[in-house]
């Protein structure tokens, strides 16, 4: 199954009887409740709502980011609150580009789900009705099992990795908090040693994704001799990271990964070293 759907095939979709389920992941960063507010305002007819916060991320404990994973067992009952099952084919939007769909995708890939796709383009390609009716879930009727993420990298590794250099990796954010300026999300500002930046937005033409051919040259040119499987993904809290890791998934480089604590759980450490 690709990565990304168009709106014309979700259409195709609905209109079918399919058994789907699509996820609103609209979020704010700087304003949390937004997100929600805009989904009541208006979603795609049937969508549920699905929060970064509360539902595709953990408890805090103030080290370990802002956005932690969910531990796998959570992940799991999370999972059968929302009523995915390993029949449900999910397709998960937002409109901001693909970033917090692509957190979704993500985590349900890597805990075993392949079934899920994400809407190109977002919201802003659906040219369908629009509703404001909220849906509730409809949990699954047995639970869902717990699985370990495939694919996520630990801060350990990333330690490890500042002298083996056995990895490349790559930092989502924008430049200029790559290079510690206008940090507002984090209380430090700059970039994992030798990390590199690729801004997510670079996989974008206006909020839909650039055509695979495209994202291939793309990375290819930033990857040089690195393998897929030796790429590291990263961003502030382990979001845009799964942006990057959906496009390389796209361009066909498959195998690269997600520290999922990102600059936000390495920044809590200060005996952790920071470069600008």
């Amino acid at each position: 199954m690709t990565p990304l759907i168009t709106a014309n095939q979700l259409e195709e979709i609905i209109n079918s009887g399919e058994n789907v389920l699509l996820c609103d992941c609209r979020f704010d960063l700087v304003d949390p409740l937004a997100g929600r507010k805009s989904y009541l305002e208006g979603h795609i007819p049937g969508a549920l709502f699905v929060d970064l916060d509360h539902d595709l991320s953990g408890e805090k404990t103030g080290k370990n980011g802002r956005h932690p994973l969910p531990t796998p067992e959570a992940w799991a009952q999370t999972k059968s609150r929302l009523g995915i099952d390993s029949n449900t084919l999910v397709i998960a939007y937002d409109n901001q580009g693909s970033v917090y769909a692509s957190r979704l995708w993500w985590m349900l890939k890597a805990t075993g789900h392949a079934n899920v796709q994400v809407l190109d383009g977002g919201l802003d390609a659906w040219n369908g009705p629009i509703g404001t009716m909220p849906r509730e879930s409809n949990p699954t009727t047995t639970p869902v099992p717990t699985m370990p993420y495939v694919g996520l990298v630990t801060v350990e590794e990333v330690v490890h990795n500042l002298q083996a250099k056995t990895n490349l990796i790559i930092d989502a954010r924008a430049n200029d908090r790559f290079h510690g300026q206008n940090e507002t999300l984090d209380p430090v500002g700059g970039h994992i040693p030798n990390a590199i930046n690729y801004c997510f937005r670079e996989n974008l033409s206006r909020k839909s994704f650039k055509a695979p051919e495209q994202l291939f040259k793309d990375f290819v040119d930033l990857l040089g001799s690195t393998k897929p499987s030796e790429v590291i993904h990263q961003c502030g809290s382990g979001v845009t990271a799964c942006h990057n890791l959906l496009a390389m998934e796209l361009a066909g480089l498959k195998g690269s990964r997600v520290y999922a604590g990102s600059w936000s759980e390495w920044c809590a450490d200060p005996s952790r070293p920071v470069a600008l």
